[in-house]
């Protein structure tokens, strides 16, 4: 099993998890010739994709799915609260794509993997976020979250790896250029997740298995990937260059769980 990201950022979102003949793609916020060239950079075709599931209907999220998935005949997996949003915008957002919804807390199989989607505070109609497992591994995805809960933390404790979101850090965002009401907005419980927050949830769950750590989501305006770097490895206690950030540009190379 393994996994690698697209992009990851207030400008586009996308996770690509493979596992025998199936390759997942989580969440496609970009146009749909930008995500052809950042699988082609991850050297995926298209056409290997077995299905896409968005988390929430936000375009940084949302955006490419349904035009990816009319290109490449694959199914989107999403809730009806995404979807019913998504049509608000454009009735037609899902005409000739085959839609599977989901429901929170209810397991999904998918080809080789099982897709366990769970339910997360946001600013959205019915977010959900996955942890996806090939039944000797399991990877957890936590971005776009306001805050944690018991709930969140059982369903991440005993991963193999976890992208968790470091979207700001508080001191940055406080004292910078953004409007009152945004600032309340990314900082509040429906928002995004701080670092410090981060490492407060990394500190509850079990960690024993983790073989990768990665940052993502950091606002390119109150954040730095040493800050996000930085109090991720104190709560777990190991070396800042043991943590991965994922980039806007970038997203990080293909990681392996062995």
């Amino acid at each position: 099993m393994r996994f690698a990201s697209l992009g990851s950022g207030s400008s586009g979102n996308a996770l690509v998890v493979e596992s025998g003949t199936t390759r997942l793609m989580l969440d496609c916020g970009f146009s749909l010739r930008e995500t052809e060239l950042r699988l082609a950079r991850a050297k995926v075709q298209p056409e290997s994709i077995t299905a896409v599931l968005v988390t929430h209907e936000h375009e940084d999220h949302s955006s490419g799915a349904f035009l990816f998935a009319r290109r490449y005949r694959v199914p989107v997996y999403l809730t009806f609260g995404t979807l019913a949003q998504l049509r608000q915008g454009d009735p037609q957002v899902d005409s000739e794509a085959h839609v599977r919804l989901v429901q929170g807390e209810r397991a999904e199989a998918i080809g080789d993997f099982q897709v366990f989607p769970y339910t997360v505070p946001h600013d959205a109609r019915e977010p959900v976020q996955y942890v996806v497992s090939n039944g000797a591994r399991r990877l957890g995805m936590l971005t776009d979250v306001g805050c944690s809960t018991p709930h969140i933390e059982e369903v991440l404790s005993g991963c193999d790896a976890l992208v968790l979101e470091t979207n700001h850090d508080l001191a940055l965002l406080a004292n910078g250029s953004y409007p009152a009401r945004l600032k309340a907005r990314i900082a509040g419980r429906m928002g995004h997740l701080d670092n410090r927050s981060s490492a407060a949830i990394l500190a509850c769950v079990n960690c024993a298995k983790l073989q990768h750590v990665v940052a993502a989501h950091l606002s390119e305006v109150n954040n730095t990937p040493a800050l996000a770097r930085d109090a991720l490895a104190a709560a777990l206690g190991c070396d800042g260059s043991w943590i991965t950030v994922a980039t806007q540009s970038a997203g990080f190379d293909w990681r392996e769980l062995s």
